[in-house]
């Protein structure tokens, strides 16, 4: 689905492009799509001469869930200090947050194609659980117990 767009990334960037066709819920439940983006870039991390590429050059991408996972890999080798460090890590409309579907980007956008909140819910419970049995309660943020929203009320709040 995005071969066309990383195409032309690569021929106007002049940058080598690797794209992951890591494996889809709801057959490949959490954490498989994470475990094939990992593996990937750890890969290509260990094989930079190989492909010809600056290891001060390396960036990660991706739109949506995408995005999620391009966030995951860079926190998850942002301490490793046995490859290379990425650049950067560039986030396209990133799945970031399943706490509360209830905030006012949410409620704003709630029925703005292409992913309307109902949505947004839809294939974030396919993502973890492969399956959309408590949807309603997600939308209602029924999901959530009140100390864990009380921690992360910080980071997650409307403000």
């Amino acid at each position: 689905s995005h071969e066309r767009i990383c195409q032309y990334i690569a021929e106007e960037s002049g940058a080598l492009v690797v794209s992951v066709g890591y494996r889809l819920a709801p057959e490949h439940k959490y954490p498989a799509a994470y475990e094939d983006c990992l593996n990937a870039t750890q890969h290509f991390l260990q094989h930079l001469e190989h492909y010809g590429v600056d290891p001060a050059r390396v960036t990660v991408c991706g739109d949506s869930a995408g995005g999620n996972l391009a966030a995951a890999v860079s926190q998850t080798l942002a301490g490793s200090s046995e490859l290379p460090k990425l650049r950067a890590q560039i986030l396209i409309y990133p799945g970031l947050q399943a706490l509360d579907f209830n905030l006012p980007s949410y409620q704003q956008n709630r029925g703005v194609p292409l992913l309307f909140r109902e949505r947004a819910v839809f294939y974030s419970l396919h993502y973890v659980q492969g399956d959309t049995a408590n949807l309603e309660e997600v939308l209602e943020g029924a999901h959530i117990p009140p100390d864990m929203r009380l921690k992360y009320r910080k980071w997650v709040n409307p403000d």
